[in-house]
């Protein structure tokens, strides 16, 4: 079996400049327009041991929900009650439409780039062997903070249900050890079946605290618009944007799909499922509970029904954390892997460097939960800090990339070339502001302190 990368000649065309720019649109291109196209990272499998290429578009989908639908509804509620309702729902919807846009950006970036497994591939088609590095280390960080959040929100949910029986540093190994164990499966395809239960197991709390909520406060007040400031708002626009950032994982999901083309199916499936149940789920539970909604928002029952929506809402923090987590190991493995038969084996040194490379990240994903307690900050910086590029300026940067002197060819173009770089303009405002006022909110914060038996909600 063959697996050292392909090079496929590619014959160059003989037409004008003029012909070959006549009615084109950047979006509805086919065909690379490299003269060479790479072979994928997992090469010829029709003989493998361990087959990837083998994900249906529904299987996809699922995966797409359970990782997107996962911590980031947990923090809405409180979103809105730091922006308003009227300003949150705004920024809510638009932010979704312009994750789709995004999205389907991904789409059409991979299938002109077969090869691209990865945002570290993407990053080395744009800039070379520097963007290889920099958008591989930022998606491999971006990552293990996900992962340190899913820790977080473990250790807060187990001391909810238990009342903090014990140390909190004790409960975020518990989580940590799980979860690395749940991260053994090699291909997504195996993954894939954990996702069900992850958007049932998340669906069920949300339904469960917006009717407990309800019942409880059927009087709450609450108002279209709030008094707020740049920490308090900015934060609650982060969170928002952190429920849409998942976009850094759509390359690897694509690589493992039995045909790529059915990506937009997957998408339409992910977008369609999270806009519809974050408008409801944050609006109902802000609705009911004012400007005193917990985050996450399962705390905001009272204390029985919040330890139960918290043991129901378990398997989807974990299971959300190890989609994660697969996606970071299958980024370093096929670094490591990559060209040889060591891929699609089951051997010693095949399982046992898998099982390295995923233990190594989960451990530092604990050390990251335990120095940062606090739940919304950290999903602030961690927006701040990759989110945003990876949902919407590098996806901006990719459009652009794809339409290259083709930016104003026509109408339809200039509409796309405008909304790449507005885009890029919401990263930039996202990822600087964002930083100063994590950063800041960090700082102040007197409630929690790192590697503390007590953490904070």
């Amino acid at each position: 079996m063959a697996m050292r990368p392909q090079i496929i000649d590619i014959e160059p065309t003989h037409a004008g400049p003029e012909q070959n720019l006549h009615h084109v649109d950047a979006l509805d291109i086919e065909k690379p327009d490299l003269r060479t196209q790479r072979e994928d990272a997992f090469g010829d499998e029709e003989n493998a041991e361990i087959k990837y290429k083998v994900l249906k578009w529904w299987q996809g989908g699922l995966l797409m929900v359970a990782e997107t639908i996962s911590l980031g509804i947990l923090s809405l509620p409180a979103a809105m009650a730091g922006l308003g309702l009227v300003p949150a729902l705004i920024v809510l919807i638009g932010m979704g439409l312009l994750a789709t846009y995004t999205g389907y950006l991904i789409g059409k970036f991979k299938q002109m780039h077969p090869h691209i497994s990865s945002m570290a591939d993407a990053g080395e088609v744009l800039m070379g062997r520097f963007g290889r590095e920099l958008f591989g280390t930022a998606q491999l960080l971006f990552l293990i903070f996900i992962m340190a959040s899913h820790i977080l929100t473990f250790t807060v949910a187990l001391n909810t249900i238990t009342g903090h029986a014990t140390c909190s540093i004790v409960f975020g190994i518990v989580g940590m050890v799980i979860s690395c164990l749940m991260s053994l499966p090699r291909t997504l395809a195996k993954v894939s079946w954990l996702s069900l239960v992850s958007f049932v197991s998340i669906f069920s709390a949300v339904m469960i605290t917006m009717i407990a909520v309800g019942i409880q406060n059927p009087n709450a007040i609450v108002h279209p618009t709030v008094e707020t400031n740049l920490i308090t708002g900015f934060t609650a626009a982060s969170n928002i944007a952190f429920s849409y950032a998942s976009h850094n994982t759509f390359f690897t999901f694509i690589a493992e799909l039995k045909d790529p083309k059915d990506f937009p199916k997957a998408l339409a499936l992910l977008q369609t499922v999270d806009m519809t149940l974050y408008i409801v789920a944050s609006v109902v539970i802000y609705r009911f509970t004012g400007a005193d909604v917990a985050s996450p928002a399962l705390g905001s029952a009272d204390s029985l029904i919040s330890k139960i929506a918290y043991g129901i809402a378990l398997p989807t923090i974990v299971i959300a954390g190890v989609i994660n987590s697969h996606v970071a190991a299958k980024s370093i493995y096929i670094r490591v892997f990559a060209g040889t038969d060591r891929m699609h084996k089951s051997d010693l040194v095949a399982v046992g460097s898998w099982i390295a490379i995923s233990f190594s990240l989960w451990l530092i994903a604990w050390i990251i939960a335990s120095a940062i307690p606090v739940f919304s900050d950290l999903l602030s910086l961690i927006t701040a800090l990759f989110g945003s590029w990876f949902t919407f300026g590098f996806t901006g940067l990719f459009g652009l990339h794809m339409s290259r002197g083709l930016w104003l060819s026509s109408p339809k173009q200039t509409i796309q070339t405008f909304v790449n770089i507005f885009s890029i303009c919401v990263c930039v405002i996202l990822c600087g502001l964002g930083l100063y006022v994590s950063g800041k909110s960090i700082h102040d914060s007197t409630s929690s302190a790192s590697f503390s038996c007590t953490m904070s909600t």
